[in-house]
């Protein structure tokens, strides 16, 4: 143990002693009176925390967790803090863990940066959970995690082929859902915007958009973007647009892409959007409901991912060694103002 955690703990023992010394209790029923489902009388637990507020004691829960060794603390680490999606989603993930009996702990990184980076740090703190978002994960990373007796949970990310679980919005079935909506307006030429190629929420969109595409008979083109970002979205669109045969229609990995596209298409080649283009985006930031975007987009069902991270939190603390478990949620199409039926289709009806 470092000298600094040693201090710590010694400090927390000595005030915690007092206390029970002025209550005439062992300190391990100091401990119990402030952990909501220990075992102990109603009356000392009111006792204690009187007393304890009387001389101004709060117990340090890094410093119990270095006497304890479960610190009740759940990590989240998130990459890509830039991206309005997660700082929306990060505000009630915080919540519905505190509300757990868990003290939060946020570490970031490089946006496209990987967890094995970060998660050392985070490590440190020895926390009960580590929720990764927007970032991948190596399998030796993941098994340090597990050696240090912390459970990895992937939140709107899955790394394939770790002992880790996940929570994502089924991302397939969003791509399929964009494809049948615009090939169901009459488009004919799709096109596919991607974000970060080793990206799961991008390869799956992907693989639901083109295999429905290719299902009915089409084959969208694929544009890189590289990231998931406005500017990227934004130099995407302008290669796809300026090249032969036009697309009618760009699905985007990402709401930031698809703005950034959907900016492209008006400001660069005075398009009409939905007139002679329909975009589509996914996840439905605040910024895709504004009136100047109107973003027709594939929204993900962030409460119910949410509520689904907790119950797995839950469990996993009951039983660390948990058998690793992927859950998908479906989203909703949300149909706005980007999207509209091909003209010609209109005449020809």
């Amino acid at each position: 143990m470092a000298r600094n955690d040693r201090d710590r703990v010694l400090r927390h023992r000595v005030v915690a002693k007092r206390l029970a010394e002025d209550l005439g209790v062992s300190i391990s029923t100091i401990s119990r009176a402030f952990s909501p489902n220990a075992v102990i009388a109603p009356q000392t637990r009111e006792r204690v925390l009187k007393h304890a507020a009387a001389i101004g004691y709060k117990p340090n829960p890094y410093a119990q967790s270095l006497i304890t060794r479960r610190s009740k603390i759940a990590g989240i680490i998130v990459s890509d803090i830039a991206n309005p999606f997660y700082p929306e989603v990060l505000t009630g993930l915080t919540e519905a863990l505190q509300s757990a009996g868990l003290n939060v702990m946020l570490f970031t990184g490089a946006a496209g940066e990987t967890a094995d980076t970060v998660l050392p740090s985070a490590l440190h703190y020895q926390p009960n959970i580590v929720v990764v978002m927007a970032a991948t994960l190596s399998f030796r990373a993941a098994l340090e995690s597990i050696e240090a007796g912390t459970s990895l949970i992937f939140f709107n990310r899955y790394v394939p082929d770790t002992p880790t679980h996940s929570v994502t919005c089924d991302n397939v079935r969003g791509g399929v859902e964009v494809a049948d909506h615009l090939l169901d307006l009459g488009h004919r030429r799709p096109a596919y915007i991607a974000g970060p190629q080793d990206a799961t929420t991008n390869m799956d969109r992907w693989e639901g958009f083109s295999s429905r595409c290719g299902e009915r008979g089409f084959a969208p083109r694929h544009e890189d973007a590289g990231a998931f970002s406005h500017a990227a979205g934004y130099a995407a669109a302008k290669r796809l647009l300026a090249a032969g045969s036009r697309p009618d229609s760009i699905f985007c990995a990402n709401d930031l892409l698809a703005l950034g596209a959907l900016d492209a298409a008006r400001r660069e080649f005075g398009l009409g959007v939905p007139e002679d283009l329909s975009i589509v985006g996914f996840d439905d930031i605040s910024m895709a409901a504004w009136p100047s975007h109107a973003l027709t987009t594939y929204r993900q069902p962030t409460r119910r991912m949410i509520a689904t991270t907790i119950d797995l939190v839950r469990v996993v603390e009951e039983n660390p060694n948990f058998e690793p478990v992927s859950e998908r949620i479906a989203g909703q199409l949300v149909i706005r103002e980007t999207t509209a039926e091909r003209a010609t289709q209109k005449e020809e009806g």
